[in-house]
């Protein structure tokens, strides 16, 4: 990879937050012919509401939301470039499953929609942890009260969720200290945060085979694009929200995808080597077929749901035949179903071949239109920057 990418993966970043907004206000609607009532051949940015549902199939889930917002899926996006961000455009699994955690959960700073990879995702970290604490107790020899036991966990839980390794015996030395001078006690706490540290897992996803999978996959891809590391990551950060098998083996087809694209490949290429890593690549090249967009009918042919072997289709269909960053967005719109899963895929792959601005790259005004946009677009330059494969 050199530096002359950085343009275009910029541009492919930006374009999965704004596909995304522009997707919200009829995300989850199933009736085609009811988006195309409410929305028209141009039904992006729309305000959610629940009127849009009435007489349509569909779940309303993003009462509140404005136009602009980003999704769960763009939260989620978020928080793996605030991880990746924060550990030099590397992944760092203890560091994201964290972030994850600390911006999902209870507390944590987000305000909407939970998916099921992310509900099931927050309690099987909160299993593991509670597993390697009791591994840990049970495996202490000091001869600790049950108060005691109680303390030095309390104690050790900060750093255990934000440090690991040779990093842990000083700070939670100190930390004991504030309560218990004893060199026994403070001992049987580093024990304690040393053997909890060693039985947090990586996989801590649900066995789920959703979009929540691949969503997350660009500011990866950015940061490991050409990298023969990029497989190997993708599989690693996709199973801290989706355990499951052939969950990974669509995310490894979808990052090809991407990385074939960011880095100067053509559409045909790219959707060739993405097939290679497919579980079903005959439903793809099924949806390549045709010589129009009909974006409708990949829906009633391959499925609209949120699941991937019925998202993948729809995408590629779309991909192989929009020709405009504008055309592909509405098309998924009104396509209906998990609009805002697939923009995650389909935005960043259009950029790519079309940028920003012009017939058919990302309009300037879509761009403005975000919430909070200047930050979003503040942290994708500084993610591409400091990207070690860029």
């Amino acid at each position: 990879m050199t530096s002359n990418r950085k343009p275009t993966i910029i541009a492919a970043l930006a374009g999965g937050w704004v596909a995304d907004a522009a997707s919200l206000g009829l995300h989850w609607l199933y009736n085609s012919p009811r988006i195309l009532e409410v929305g028209g051949q141009s039904p992006e940015f729309l305000t959610p509401s629940a009127d849009y549902f009435k007489g349509g199939l569909g779940y309303f889930a993003h009462e509140g939301k404005q136009s602009g917002d980003i999704s769960h899926y763009g939260a989620a996006t978020g928080v793996i470039i605030d991880s990746l961000l924060a550990s030099e455009g590397k992944l760092d699994i203890r560091d994201y499953q964290q972030r994850f955690r600390n911006f999902f959960g209870p507390g944590g700073r987000w305000c909407g929609y939970l998916d099921n990879p992310t509900r099931v995702t927050l309690n099987n970290l909160n299993t593991i942890e509670q597993d390697a604490i009791e591994q840990a107790l049970t495996t202490t020899t000091a001869n600790l009260t049950d108060q005691q036991k109680r303390i030095l966990v309390q104690k050790v839980l900060p750093y255990t969720r934000r440090l690991s390794g040779d990093q842990l015996a000083a700070p939670v030395r100190k930390a004991i200290d504030l309560t218990y001078h004893e060199t026994d006690v403070q001992e049987a706490g580093v024990h304690i945060a040393e053997t909890i540290d060693q039985h947090l897992r990586p996989e801590s996803g649900a066995d789920d085979m959703q979009l929540p999978a691949v969503s997350k996959l660009p500011p990866l891809v950015a940061c490991y694009c050409g990298s023969d590391r990029l497989l190997e990551v993708t599989e690693a950060a996709v199973r801290v929200t989706n355990h499951n098998d052939e969950a990974v083996a669509w995310s490894k087809c979808a990052a090809t995808l991407l990385d074939q694209l960011f880095r100067g490949q053509g559409l045909s290429t790219a959707l060739e080597a993405a097939k290679a890593q497919a579980p079903d690549s005959d439903n793809l090249t099924s949806a390549q077929s045709g010589s129009s967009l009909d974006a409708v009918n990949a829906g009633d042919t391959f499925g609209r749901t949120c699941y991937l072997h019925e998202a993948m289709p729809v995408i590629f269909h779309i991909l192989s035949h929009a020709t405009s960053y504008t055309e592909a967005v509405r098309a998924n719109i009104h396509c209906g179903g998990d609009s805002c899963g697939r923009a995650w895929i389909i935005g960043p792959a259009m950029a790519a071949m079309h940028g920003v601005g012009g017939e058919h790259g990302i309009p300037l005004s879509w761009l403005g239109r975000v919430t909070d946009s200047a930050a979003i677009l503040t942290d994708i330059e500084t993610l591409v920057q400091i990207s070690p494969g860029l």
